[in-house]
């Protein structure tokens, strides 16, 4: 009995205690029916969620298809207007290039690019046919042209029709007459473009340079100016309306600013028709010709030979036929252009010859180891370092004994040798850099080369033997126009450039060029001798030819015989100025290698040289005998005020376009 009580009570002990480690099983059958029971509702509260996004997405669905084909085009206009859009830059006006007396020698003409607009154009049937049949009234572009754009860039907003560049101003207006009158003329616009021209063609063509393409400097004052005539873009910002009407703002462009040159148009041009008709009568290698103010640096004419249209730049065809063209690789072409391009006055380095004289007697003068009385023995040559250096008259037995004066009128190489021996390598070499040799003068144009001269160092005594007298040394010819100016305008050394001033688009004048002398060569006295014994040089010595009726002239003569010896090759040249007493014009005509049996002969230099004074003088206003008055032989035609003469020649003018012009 107890027994059983016992197990009894130990099995109640053990439900307890289960019932106590389990939980209350009663209490948890309910919370488990509880939590079944959110779950479903759960589950059918998200089902309910997503079935009515679903059929939210539906009738979107279904109202947008509607909308389409409804009111497709209607929707289409809507979006587009409130499409805002940025168009190309608009182009600013690259500055003009006149020369001193306002005449246009490079100016920017604005045209127009004709620019579709597919999308627009096809956004209603309505608007084909007019505008296709506008375009081709006024542009002469064919509707199936229009009609490939279209195909071939439907959604563009902006296409550039490449075959209608350029257009006319005149053009552009017949278009948008029958745009105004009829407004399913739609997707057609007209962008501005400025093009470079150059009314003169060839002349100055070595001076000016040209552009390229995208209207950037390459040559020239196009070049050595470009940051000042190149602008700033301006933009275009706008949106199409409803009615597809475009609504612009526009930000201007800066225009660029002008360059007044140095030049002198009618002298430059005279000049190079005097260079064509050498080079058609003689011809020679190269041919180079610098007319400058020795008072200022400024210069009135630069030339080479041959010179280029400025204009088409890149043709060749004036020089080759059209066989050896097409047997030329691009690269020969290059290279044919880049010296065609090259400007013989300042990236040409030569030795001059006797024209570097005066340096020498001026030097020696301002040293005092020579003087107007003192005189040399010529015996027709001088021993240095072993080796016979021969005078000009060797043959003759020398010059016998003559002054400073008589060295340069007879151009005795002899009497400059000693001369340099009692100078010294040193104070020779000091004055050969004071004059500007073996350095970059300044010249605001590219490409100038420096030449080559000796140092203390490397200059032996036959070097500065020969180099006395114009040998051996090498020297670019506005360094040897800038040099002998300061030798004969009181002995100041002046930067040669072809930029007066820089003014603004509207005229104002923003800088001019610094005309400062930069430094003193040489006294007023030694420049005052120079121009006696110059003159001298003209009217009895080597440089007669050069003599201009009317005027009084000096200069010097030079005949440098070039490497390799041997081959008896010779760059002759002059370098002269007017008037003797107050220099106001200063010519130095340099030509290599003259297409003759005897180069050897300066009087190719001297008589074109006379023959260019007698005519651009009195356009710089130095008359004959010092007097006032006279008119100018030849003079272009003016492009001031924006008049262009039109019918310019392709090639620039001939001589005979010059003779009409007389």
């Amino acid at each position: 009995m107890e027994a059983r009580m016992s197990r009894r009570t130990q099995s109640n002990q053990s439900r307890r205690r289960q019932t106590n480690r389990a939980g209350n099983p009663q209490r948890r059958r309910k919370v488990h029916t509880k939590y079944k029971f959110s779950t479903r509702r759960m589950y059918q509260r998200t089902f309910i969620a997503l079935g009515a996004i679903v059929l939210f997405a539906l009738v979107c669905v279904g109202w947008t298809i509607w909308l389409g084909q409804s009111k497709g085009d209607e929707y289409e206009k809507i979006v587009l207007s409130q499409q805002s859009y940025v168009s190309n830059t608009i182009a600013y006006r690259r500055g003009d290039i006149l020369d001193r007396n306002g005449n246009k020698l490079a100016s920017s003409k604005k045209v127009y690019n004709l620019v579709l607009d597919p999308k627009a154009l096809t956004l209603d049937s309505a608007y084909f046919e007019p505008t296709t049949k506008a375009l081709q009234q006024t542009v002469g572009m064919s509707e199936g042209a229009v009609r490939k754009i279209i195909d071939k860039k439907p959604d563009s907003h902006y296409y550039v029709v490449k075959k209608y560049k350029g257009l006319s101003r005149d053009v552009v207006d017949a278009f948008n007459e029958l745009a105004d009158k009829d407004k399913n003329i739609q997707g057609v616009w007209f962008e501005e473009e400025y093009v470079r021209q150059y009314p003169y063609s060839t002349v100055a063509s070595n001076v000016i340079g040209f552009c390229s393409s995208d209207n950037v400097g390459i040559w020239g004052i196009e070049n050595q100016y470009n940051s000042q005539l190149s602008g700033k873009t301006g933009k275009k910002y706008g949106y199409y309306d409803s009615d597809l009407n475009l609504v612009e703002n526009v930000k201007e462009p800066e225009n660029g600013k002008k360059i007044i040159s140095t030049i002198d148009v009618n002298v430059q041009g005279v000049l190079e028709q005097h260079m064509q008709k050498f080079q058609t009568d003689t011809g020679s290698k190269n041919m180079g010709v610098i007319i400058m103010n020795p008072n200022n640096g400024e210069i009135y004419a630069m030339a080479s030979s041959p010179g280029y249209d400025l204009n088409d730049p890149s043709d060749l065809s004036k020089y080759y036929s059209e066989d050896k063209l097409a047997g030329m690789s691009d690269k020969k072409k290059m290279e044919e252009l880049n010296e065609i391009w090259r400007n013989f006055c300042i990236s040409d380095a030569y030795e001059p010859g006797s024209t570097f004289k005066p340096i020498t007697v001026a030097a020696s003068l301002e040293e005092g180891t020579t003087s107007p009385s003192r005189t040399y023995v010529c015996d027709g040559y001088q021993k240095v370092g072993g080796s016979k250096i021969k005078c000009v008259a060797f043959s003759k037995g020398g010059h016998g004994t003559i002054n400073i004066c008589q060295a340069l009128m007879e151009s005795c190489n002899d009497a400059l040798m000693q001369m340099g021996d009692a100078l010294g390598g040193k104070r020779f070499l000091k004055y050969v850099n004071d004059f500007g040799y073996g350095q970059k003068t300044g010249i605001d144009l590219p490409g100038e080369a420096t030449g080559k001269i000796f140092t203390e160092d490397t200059m032996r005594s036959a070097d500065l033997a020969t180099s006395s007298f114009g040998q051996s040394q090498t020297v670019t010819m506005v360094q040897m126009a800038a040099a002998f100016s300061s030798v004969v305008n009181g002995g100041y050394y002046y930067t040669p450039h072809v930029v007066k001033e820089i003014q603004n688009e509207n005229g104002a004048t923003v800088s001019e060029i610094e005309t400062q002398p930069v430094h003193k060569v040489v006294t007023a006295e030694t420049s005052k001798l120079l121009r006696g014994y110059l003159y001298k040089t003209v009217e009895e010595g080597t440089a007669k030819a050069a003599q201009v009726k009317g005027y009084k002239v000096g200069g010097k003569t030079g005949t440098a015989e070039k490497y390799p010896r041997k081959k008896k090759n010779y760059l002759v040249s002059f370098i002269g100025f007017t008037p003797i007493e107050h220099p106001e014009v200063v010519i130095y005509v340099v030509i290599d290698q003259p297409h003759v049996e005897d180069q050897a002969h300066s009087t190719y230099a001297t008589e074109f040289a006379s023959s260019v004074m007698g005519d651009v003088l009195p356009m710089l206003g130095v008359y004959k005998n010092d007097s006032s008055g006279g008119t100018t032989k030849v003079q272009l035609p003016s492009t001031k005020n924006g008049n262009l003469p039109l019918e310019v020649p392709k090639g620039g003018y001939s001589t005979e376009d010059y003779q009409k012009l007389q």
